[in-house]
């Protein structure tokens, strides 16, 4: 495995809007061509491509909320044919690991449908905690503190 988070450029656009979650899964993540969308008209918002070795084979978007300054994982989504292969936590790994260096993230965010039991035990494999919270989609919010590097 050698999974790259790569900006959704040109090159990969279209092998990203491509991707689909397996059956069943489709209410659980909005389509990743809405959510590169929205990152053009919230650009504090970052769509990146998870690659693997060259191909992609999901989709994340990252970012901090202008009004709360917390920082979320708003979409985590690895298309159908390379699920279960462990891309989402490596995907998920990586990018926290890039915010725990930013030095205003101390915290982040990121939710799942309740329904969605392979998302809920990934991110509490991570670490991630239920804050009790729901979000305006009535979706079950965790958080993970991030280690305090250097200093």
């Amino acid at each position: 495995m050698a999974i790259t988070l790569r900006e959704v450029a040109i090159d990969n656009f279209n092998d990203v809007v491509r991707l689909q979650p397996a059956p069943g899964q489709e209410s659980f993540i909005a389509p990743n061509v809405l959510s590169i969308a929205q990152s053009k008209v919230a650009p504090n918002f970052v769509p990146l491509a998870i690659h693997n070795h060259g191909t992609v084979v999901g989709f994340l978007m990252f970012g901090q909320d202008i009004e709360t300054r917390r920082w979320h994982i708003v979409r985590l989504m690895i298309g159908e044919q390379y699920q279960r292969r462990g891309y989402a936590r490596e995907a998920l790994k990586q990018l926290i690991a890039q915010l725990a260096q930013h030095p205003e993230c101390e915290e982040v965010y990121i939710s799942y449908m309740p329904d969605n039991v392979a998302a809920e035990r990934l991110y509490e494999s991570l670490g991630f905690r239920k804050t009790g919270e729901f979000d305006d989609a009535g979706e079950v919010v965790m958080r993970l503190e991030l280690p305090k590097l250097g200093i």
